[in-house]
């Protein structure tokens, strides 16, 4: 039985592919799950419409996080930290600190999706990212400051 598969299936093609497989394969595993359908020509056209479409959607998501990124590149964040002796700071930074302080700049990410490059040890300056994108990741720098008594 020949069908058009609309998924990525390991083993099996890519989507878009036009495949041979077993009509029991196709009619109780592909079919119910929307990995696959009948190929005609009227689905084969679907099909690439609904690519096309998909193609233009991730073009205008790129292109969103592009300037996302842009923006929280010029974005610094001060966190405040009890200091001891020669400014070494008690506790650490997290994410969920550095996720509080993007939603006070105005920005609004997941914890999970930043990362802090540095090992942050001491009062100072240091580097985090910002997972956007598949494709982009946005660098912002945080000051990490002495907090007042």
């Amino acid at each position: 039985m020949l069908v058009l598969l609309q998924a990525n299936v390991p083993s099996l093609g890519h989507i878009g592919d036009l495949v041979n497989v077993k009509p029991g394969f196709a009619r109780n595993f592909l079919f119910p799950r929307k990995f696959a359908i009948m190929a005609n020509a009227g689905n084969k056209k679907e099909l690439e419409h609904n690519l096309r479409i998909a193609e233009q959607k991730k073009a205008k998501a790129l292109a969103a996080a592009k300037e996302l990124a842009n923006q929280i590149a010029s974005v610094s964040l001060t966190i405040q930290k009890p200091v001891g002796e020669e400014d070494k700071i008690f506790g650490t930074v997290t994410n969920t600190e550095l996720s509080e302080a993007f939603k006070a700049e105005g920005f609004d990410f997941d914890r999970r999706a930043i990362a802090i490059l540095d090992d942050i040890k001491r009062v100072g300056v240091y580097r985090g990212t910002v997972k956007l994108h598949p494709e982009v990741v946005a660098e912002f720098k945080i000051w990490v400051v002495a907090q007042a008594h």
